[in-house]
């Protein structure tokens, strides 16, 4: 009896625990809903204008936000091989059964929702700035979400995804596509999940993990390239500054998004926190900007959802947290090279590559 009480007492306070931690970041983070609304949908943007210089990007707030992210990826690498860590594990197991046992069933749902949405909204290839007036795409996104009712005719939507992606890619550039790799996750995962496939061996909620976690990092590199790009939105809700300049909110709003982007990939309970602290800004985003919001991030939301339920776990030991400077500031490193390389590739025909340059000496 006393180890039944004792078992008792560890899952309420884990429960309580999970609760009092998560509550915290998601009430602070809530703020950033303007930043997370993808301003392509809400505002006028330029993919092929000179992005703002390194060296305004990589400033002394840039750096004190960034150690301040390797700080907190520290902390919950330690406090995950903890009791407590373990308590919140199981409390999270415990809250997310259902959505764990019904991730596919979720995914498929809510991708139908998206696609029937897409055709009744009409001129859109999956996501809202994507513009065509080809009459036949509407009814062909239609068809996808037809062949979501049934598990052996989901493979046909993954497959329909890829065209699509493909289809835009052509019309408006690989560069700007760059910003939605979590479709091809998505296309893998409903491909996988069809056909029961695991390629080389990564379950295909892992693939769409990843490919979450470069959707979101590539995002708030943007952020950070262009943030006069959500100059018009902050200006008709200067509140969700929350008194801050513009240029340091969006400072902010990009490391908040590229470190819980990261996060995604990192330790069981770092990404399953990270998974619900991002769906939370989703969702609170929604109320801002409405229908077309509510739309273009239902597929990532349910994406969270299921990795937020993901009872996989490994042993975390010490040396991930002493690793995570290290990893963290390499895919930085990597995503801001990446970005400005491409746009110089694509975009400056001289090709002298002055922003790798200040890269490298910074």
């Amino acid at each position: 009896m006393v180890r039944i009480s004792a078992l008792r007492l560890t899952r309420r306070l884990g429960t309580r625990a999970l609760v009092s931690l998560a509550a915290p970041p998601v009430a602070l983070l809530a703020g950033t809903s303007s930043a997370s609304a993808h301003v392509k949908w809400f505002c006028a943007y330029d993919v092929a204008g000179q992005p703002r210089g390194l060296e305004q990007v990589l400033c002394a707030n840039f750096e004190w936000l960034a150690g301040l992210a390797i700080l907190c990826l520290m902390f919950g690498c330690l406090a995950e091989g903890t009791p407590l860590g373990g308590a919140l594990l199981n409390a999270l197991d415990r809250v997310t059964t259902r959505i764990r046992t019904d991730t596919e069933l979720l995914v498929r749902t809510t991708l139908g929702f998206f696609f029937v949405s897409l055709w009744g909204m009409g001129g859109i290839i999956l996501t809202p700035e994507l513009k065509t007036d080809v009459a036949w795409i509407p009814w062909f996104q239609l068809a996808l979400a037809a062949c979501l009712i049934w598990r052996r005719t989901m493979p046909l939507t993954g497959l329909g995804i890829v065209f699509l992606f493909s289809f835009a890619s052509a019309q408006y550039g690989v560069f700007h596509l760059a910003d939605y790799p979590v479709f091809l996750g998505v296309a893998v995962y409903l491909v996988c999940q069809g056909l029961n496939l695991k390629p080389f061996g990564l379950r295909p909620l892992d693939i769409v993990r990843w490919s979450a976690a470069i959707t979101l990092m590539w995002a708030s590199v943007e952020k950070w390239a262009y943030p006069q790009w959500t100059d018009p939105l902050l200006a008709a809700k200067p509140q969700m500054t929350m008194g801050a300049t513009p240029a340091l909110f969006m400072q902010a709003a990009g490391v908040i998004e590229f470190t819980l982007a990261f996060a995604l990939l990192w330790t069981p309970l770092v990404r399953r926190a990270a998974a619900i602290i991002l769906a939370a800004i989703f969702v609170s985003a929604v109320f801002e900007f409405g229908k077309v919001d509510a739309i273009g991030h239902s597929g990532i939301i349910v994406v969270l959802l299921g990795i937020a339920a993901d009872d996989a776990r490994t042993t975390v030991r010490v040396r991930h947290a002493a690793w995570a400077p290290a990893y963290y500031g390499g895919a930085l490193a990597a995503f801001l090279a990446l970005y400005y390389l491409g746009h110089e590739v694509l975009f400056d025909a001289s090709l002298q590559f002055p922003e790798l340059a200040k890269l490298a000496v910074i």
